[in-house]
């Protein structure tokens, strides 16, 4: 495995942070991974660790306001930065591997990132994978989402720790450990952050009918964060028929780290594999990297 790290030109100039990590042999395809609020490209240790044995590119940049890439931690001024930023990211990889599969994989937030981006530009995508991706609900309390609402228009900037407990994530006490100890990782959203959330999460809701893209949602059932409702309601408006829905009992947030973990991976692999059975492999690079943006 070869590891590389840089930075790219996002929406209007942002210098955004990126990981990559690829195989020596030629690849079934590259995915692209888009972490949830408060998270960063690290986080998918175990998804990497994973995915890139078995012959596939991994990708993953830290949002705008994430991780070490700059900006107010969890504020965005309007959801285009999110959308743009990805659509860069994306444009960027492309630039340097034409011909690859690209599949992308939006965990919480970044669920929400990735179908939006989708419904708008889905002849950019060969593939989606949502996991507890945040569709509805989330476990925030109404006392601040009235608050960001209130405030959204006039301190935008606004922000408040939004109380999710990290337990919520995992019933593994390692990975909450590592949730504790995490320096990149933070816990806040900001009042405009909050009102164009759920702006896009409804406009969503309202063209799922119109997603053309084979579609794999991953949830599980005792999720407290984002709640599974949410994936539910969504897999039904979708007509689209390449596509299915796995609800994992007992399960937390984020099923890459919960217990089981092994399951989804496996489950995530007979998906790849039924979508890709026609693929070219793709060669690797001469470099084993992307290059650094000039």
């Amino acid at each position: 495995m070869k590891h590389k790290q840089g930075r790219f030109k996002g929406f209007r100039g942002c210098q955004l942070y990126y990981q990559s990590w690829l195989p020596t042999q030629p690849s079934q395809a590259m995915i692209i991974l888009v972490h949830g609020l408060g998270g960063h490209s690290g986080v998918f240790k175990n998804v990497v660790e994973y995915l890139v044995p078995q012959g596939y590119e991994v990708y993953a940049f830290d949002l705008r306001g994430h991780g070490r890439s700059p900006g107010q931690r969890g504020h965005i001024n309007h959801w285009k930065e999110f959308r743009e930023d990805l659509s860069a990211f994306l444009h960027y990889i492309r630039s340097q591997r034409t011909c690859c599969p690209l599949i992308i994989w939006g965990h919480s937030l970044g669920g929400t990132i990735t179908l939006d981006y989708a419904l708008r530009s889905p002849n950019d995508i060969q593939g989606l994978i949502l996991s507890a991706p945040a569709l509805s609900k989330i476990n925030i309390a109404r006392t601040k989402l009235v608050l960001g609402r209130m405030l959204s228009r006039t301190v935008p900037r606004f922000s408040l720790k939004l109380g999710i407990r990290n337990e919520y994530g995992s019933r593994d006490p390692e990975a909450i450990a590592a949730y504790t100890q995490d320096p990149l990782r933070h816990e806040y959203g900001s009042a405009r952050l909050a009102t164009e959330f759920f702006k896009t999460v409804n406009w969503i809701q309202s063209h799922a009918s119109e997603l053309k893209i084979p579609l794999l949602i991953m949830h599980g059932s005792s999720d407290r964060v984002t709640l599974p409702e949410g994936s539910r309601a969504f897999f039904q408006q979708v007509i689209f028929p390449d596509k299915e829905h796995r609800e994992y009992e007992g399960n937390y947030h984020d099923l890459y780290i919960d217990n089981d973990y092994e399951e989804i991976f496996s489950d995530l692999i007979t998906w790849l594999d039924q979508h890709l059975d026609q693929a070219e492999y793709c060669q690797p690079f001469s470099s084993f990297g992307l290059t650094n943006p000039t």
